[in-house]
C-alpha cells in the first residue's frame, strides 16, 4: 500500500482553513462554557433552594443528552421555534451549553474543597460572599480543578469532529470530503489523527505548565 500525500499538499489551503475553524469553535465554545459554568456554580452556591433545584434539573438534563442530539435540536429543530443560526454559531453555542454543566460541576467540587474554617475566618474579617469566592475560594481551588478542566478541554477538542454533521467546515468535514472525492481515505484520516493529536498534546503541555505556575504562585 502506497501513500499519496500529494493530495494533501494540493488541498493544503482548505485543510488549513478547516484547522482554524476547528480551533475557533473549540476555543470559543470552551471559553463560553467555562464562564457559564462558573456562573452556574456560583448560583448553585449562593442561590436559594428553588434556583438550586432548577439548575440541578438543567445540569442533569444536559448531562443526560448526547452532544449529537443537542446539535440536532439546536441547528435543525431551532427554526421550528424561530431560532435560525449559522452552522458555526450553532456549533459554538452547543459546545458552550454542553460543556457549561460539566464545568459547573468541576467548579462546584472546587468550591466544596476549600475548608469551611477559612470561609468563617473571611466572614469574621467582614468579607462578603462574592469577596470570599474571589479572594479565598477561587485562588485555592485552581490547583485542584486545573487537571479536570484540562481533561474536559481535551474532550471538547475531540467533540468538534461531531460538528461536521451540521455542515461546519472543520477538519473532519473537509478531510473526509477530500477523501470521498479522491478515494484517499488513509491519507486524509492520517492527517486528521495527527491534527487532533497535536491539539491535545499542546493542551496537555499547557495544562501541566499552568499547574506548575499556579502551584508556585500559591506557595509564595
Amino acid at each position: 500500500m502506497t501513500f499519496d500525500l500529494s493530495i494533501i499538499t494540493a488541498n493544503a489551503g482548505a485543510i488549513w482553513n478547516a484547522f482554524l475553524v476547528t480551533i475557533y469553535t473549540w476555543l470559543a465554545g470552551s471559553m463560553l462554557g467555562l464562564i457559564a459554568g462558573l456562573f452556574i456554580a456560583a448560583l448553585m452556591l449562593f442561590g436559594g433552594r428553588p434556583l438550586q433545584r432548577l439548575l440541578r434539573v438543567f445540569i442533569e438534563l444536559v448531562r443526560g443528552t448526547p452532544f449529537l442530539v443537542i446539535l440536532f435540536l439546536v441547528y435543525y429543530g431551532g427554526p421550528s421555534f424561530g431560532l435560525r443560526l449559522g452552522a458555526i454559531t450553532a456549533g459554538v453555542l452547543c459546545i458552550a451549553g454542553y460543556s457549561s454543566v460539566y464545568f459547573a460541576e468541576i467548579f462546584r467540587s472546587g468550591f466544596a474543597a476549600v475548608p469551611r474554617g477559612q470561609l468563617e475566618a473571611g466572614e469574621c474579617l467582614g468579607l462578603g460572599r462574592l469577596q470570599l469566592m474571589w479572594r479565598v475560594q477561587l485562588p485555592q481551588m485552581l490547583v485542584l480543578i486545573l487537571p479536570a478542566i484540562i481533561n474536559m478541554l481535551t474532550i471538547l477538542c475531540k467533540e468538534t469532529a461531531v460538528l461536521s454533521i451540521i455542515t461546519v467546515p472543520e477538519l473532519t468535514a473537509v478531510l473526509t470530503g477530500i477523501g470521498t472525492r479522491t478515494f484517499t481515505f488513509i491519507e486524509t484520516l492520517l492527517v486528521l489523527c495527527i491534527a487532533y493529536l497535536l491539539l491535545i498534546e499542546i493542551t496537555s503541555r499547557v495544562g501541566r505548565w499552568l499547574e506548575r505556575r499556579v502551584g508556585t504562585y500559591l506557595q509564595r
